[in-house]
């Protein structure tokens, strides 16, 4: 192929993560899960829990109600995902972990403000911090002897020095994260504890290497991109990723062709699906990799898409934290989800629809999704709220649903 249609790459690209598939009839067991994680390599964690970890709804969005412990013990027990920086701060495949190593070891070469200057002005601090986690870890940052020096006024970033130390040594490699507390603070411990021996002493990458080999993994999860989308997946820089992409193209690991309305080249996985139709009906996180890159969200959807959490309330224009809803091959809607736990309610704070759909059809399609997700989190019902164009239509729906 030279050339492919809009409606052909958006079903590459919705394939490709896992929206072609049925959704399990049965229980989600583990191997439907480790799928997932196949195809995806990673899940982005975000702490904003005004619905749910956000780790937990991609899973959830591709298979329908799993029970979130598996996933957990993917992490805690069975060490088949490690946290890292990878997309943003991650939950990723373990098999990926020698492919990471390279960023651990250039890290010494990006060293933030903090760091610099407490390296400068407490020489030796970060080995005790070191030697501190081997002693009596695993250990939070609040748990370090260090934790009295008070935190710098001005915003969420400005950590206590024993907390930069930690990241510090977090971002190199020496510590890993052994878990998360309630309240979503990492817990750290030497990373020669954390990750498997057999993964950990695996021959070593060379930088080349990890950026082809993480170009293959986002090659492998997009379907089809550009070289900007494949660099997004993991963050990477623009000279070893178009480096990376032309060896994938020169090694027939990937093709390039054109996309009718896209102004740069494409990039297909030659092993990517093409479907013919799309019948897929998901609940999209704001962090889903199917989405997280918002111009290949547009370019590829049409969909204009910002998150709005850090907008005043009375700035917003369609809500604190919205989820985009995918029917077919189109995302045709946004809802603004909150878990009332405290009164086992699923708020729909605000439903808006996407122009050209047929807002009773969507809205029918639209509970199901929400009635199953009420469910899965525990909570006892789903009522939606009067903002937005589809209000009046989802509540009718749901009225009917619910009897």
């Amino acid at each position: 192929m030279e050339r492919v249609t809009a409606g052909a790459a958006r079903r590459i690209a919705l394939a490709a993560q896992g929206f072609a598939d049925r959704r399990p009839s049965g229980r989600v067991d583990i191997r439907s899960m480790r799928r997932v994680m196949g195809r995806l390599g990673l899940l982005q964690i975000d702490s904003v829990n005004v619905l749910s970890r956000s780790h937990y709804l991609p899973m959830f969005a591709r298979l329908g109600p799993y029970d979130r412990r598996v996933l957990d013990a993917m992490f805690l027990q069975r060490r088949e995902l490690f946290e890292f920086w990878a997309h943003e701060a991650s939950y990723v495949d373990i098999r990926l972990f020698p492919a990471m190593r390279w960023r651990m070891e250039d890290a010494y070469n990006q060293a933030w403000g903090s760091m610099v200057s407490l390296q400068r002005d407490r020489p030796g601090f970060v080995e005790e911090v070191l030697e501190q986690v081997r002693d009596a870890g695993p250990l939070t940052a609040a748990a370090l002897r260090s934790s009295d020096v008070p935190r710098r006024p001005g915003g969420m970033w400005n950590w206590h020095e024993g907390k930069v130390a930690l990241e510090w040594l977090f971002f190199t490699g020496a510590l890993s994260a052994v878990g998360r507390t309630q309240a979503f603070e990492r817990i750290y411990d030497l990373t020669e504890r954390v990750i498997p021996s057999t993964i950990l002493n695996a021959p070593a990458m060379s930088k080349d290497e990890a950026m082809r080999a993480l170009t293959r993994v986002a090659a492998h999860s997009h379907g089809i991109a550009t070289e900007r989308d494949l660099r997004d997946y993991f963050r990477l820089r623009p000279s070893p990723s178009k480096t990376a992409v032309a060896e994938l193209v020169d090694a027939g690991e990937l093709v390039q062709l054109a996309v009718d309305g896209w102004s740069e080249p494409a990039y297909l996985d030659p092993r990517a699906a093409i479907p013919r139709r799309m019948s897929a009906r998901a609940l999209l996180s704001p962090f889903d990799s199917l989405i997280w890159t918002r111009p290949r969200t547009e370019r590829i959807f049409g969909f204009s898409y910002r998150l709005e959490i850090y907008t005043p309330a009375p700035a917003r224009k369609h809500g604190y934290y919205v989820l985009p809803f995918l029917l077919g091959d189109r995302l045709v809607a946004r809802v603004d989800l909150k878990a009332d736990r405290q009164g086992g309610v699923l708020r729909a704070l605000a439903a808006h629809g996407e122009p050209r759909i047929e807002p009773t059809y969507v809205c029918e399609q639209l509970v199901p999704e929400l009635l199953s997700m009420a469910g899965w989190m525990g909570l006892d019902r789903v009522e939606v709220g009067d903002r937005g164009g589809l209000a009046s239509c989802l509540r009718a729906a749901l009225e009917v649903a619910v009897g």
